[in-house]
């Protein structure tokens, strides 16, 4: 059993990931900023450990991330308008667990990232979308310069609808809708595949068995 550290322990697809954690005989390590989102964790059969990303620093993360074989970073400042929790949680979180994943010597870092963040945004994009944009952005390039063995997932619109176990993954896809359900199944499936090792996939639903779509994006 491996101990796999999730930052952003309490986000919906967070809570799906856990389950299938488990499911895979892994040890799921919810990282959560308030004490009573244990309680929706706990009976999922995560573990968890505090850990507040705003305010916590390097050796913060390094201490949480203590006997974890893996990190997922699945943290994200929320749907709100507030711009500067797009730097202080999407960029400056995924910083420190990088920093802190190198520290310690845990190489197997994914990354949940979004759709299209490489792209150039249209002068109507708004200020906190183009926060957000540019903090995934900057995030994604920080983790692909580490010494990690890393993985960069970009989903589109996240949706709240029953897993279909189908998707569509690749470099570059259409813009798409996809369940954070599906989401989940994709990082729990390319978590322990050393072949997506430097691979960085957008990913929305589509029509391929995800366990084939991974295959594929492997070979392509």
């Amino acid at each position: 059993m491996a101990a796999i550290a999730i930052v952003g322990g309490h986000g919906k697809v967070s809570r799906h990931l856990i389950t299938l954690l488990v499911h895979a005989g892994h040890q799921p390590v919810a990282l959560i900023r308030d004490p009573q989102q244990a309680e929706d964790l706990t009976p999922l059969g995560a573990k968890t450990r505090l850990l507040d990303i705003e305010n916590s620093d390097v050796d913060d993360f390094a201490a949480v991330f203590e006997g974890c074989a893996a990190v997922v970073f699945a943290a994200g400042g929320g749907p709100d308008g507030n711009i500067e929790r797009k730097r202080t949680v999407d960029l400056e979180g995924s910083l420190k667990s990088i920093a802190a994943a190198e520290k310690i010597g845990i190489e197997r870092f994914v990354q949940v990232s979004a759709i299209g963040v490489d792209q150039e945004l249209p002068d109507d994009a708004g200020d906190v979308w183009t926060a957000y944009v540019h903090a995934k952005r900057d995030a994604d390039i920080a983790l692909r310069e580490s010494s990690l063995r890393w993985t960069i997932l970009r989903p589109g619109g996240l949706t709240d609808d029953e897993p279909t176990g189908k998707v569509t993954l690749a470099p570059e896809v259409e813009r798409g809708d996809i369940p954070r359900a599906d989401v989940a199944a994709v990082i729990a499936s390319v978590l322990d595949d050393n072949r997506t090792t430097g691979k960085q996939w957008e990913l929305v639903g589509g029509t391929t068995p995800i366990a084939e779509a991974v295959t594929a994006a492997v070979t392509a």
